[in-house]
């Protein structure tokens, strides 16, 4: 099994109910537009916290849900992603690309001064497999284009 941290709860056609640590649960919403399909986390705590909770997020959606296409608001994301001196993102999205996934992280960066931040965030969004929007629907909009 690729991973013992995380257990199903129930699974449907629709959505897929998750414990990733002992106190966080996570569902994902199918969604299709354009024939594409992307998992929307729906969680009330941060679910991606290190490399590895990512890579258990991607498998799970790609095994649960059949895509590899993630729709996450950025407040489901531990807060060192953001400081790009961390290494956390780099890790993190290194992930999603070794393993063919692709991320739209939405949300509020208006709060973040960092002009490295700003030009990442900037490159990504030319790209085909990293976003960041405001909103949820923009959010799918780009993983479905």
């Amino acid at each position: 099994m690729w991973s013992s941290r995380i257990r199903k709860r129930q699974s449907t056609e629709t959505a897929t109910n998750l414990d990733l640590e002992a106190n966080t649960t996570v569902e994902f919403k199918k969604t299709e537009k354009n024939g594409i399909v992307c998992a929307v986390v729906v969680a009330d705590t941060p679910v991606i916290t290190d490399a590895q909770t990512a890579l258990d997020l991607l498998m799970t959606a790609k095994y649960d849900i059949g895509t590899k296409n993630i729709v996450i608001d950025k407040k489901l994301i531990a807060e060192d992603f953001f400081i790009l001196s961390t290494g956390l993102a780099g890790e993190i999205l290194q992930k999603f690309i070794n393993y063919g996934g692709r991320i739209a992280i939405y949300g509020d960066y208006s709060r973040y001064t960092s002009k490295p931040l700003k030009d990442f965030i900037y490159e990504s969004n030319k790209g085909k497999d990293v976003f960041f929007v405001s909103t949820e629907e923009e959010a799918i909009d780009m993983m479905t284009r």
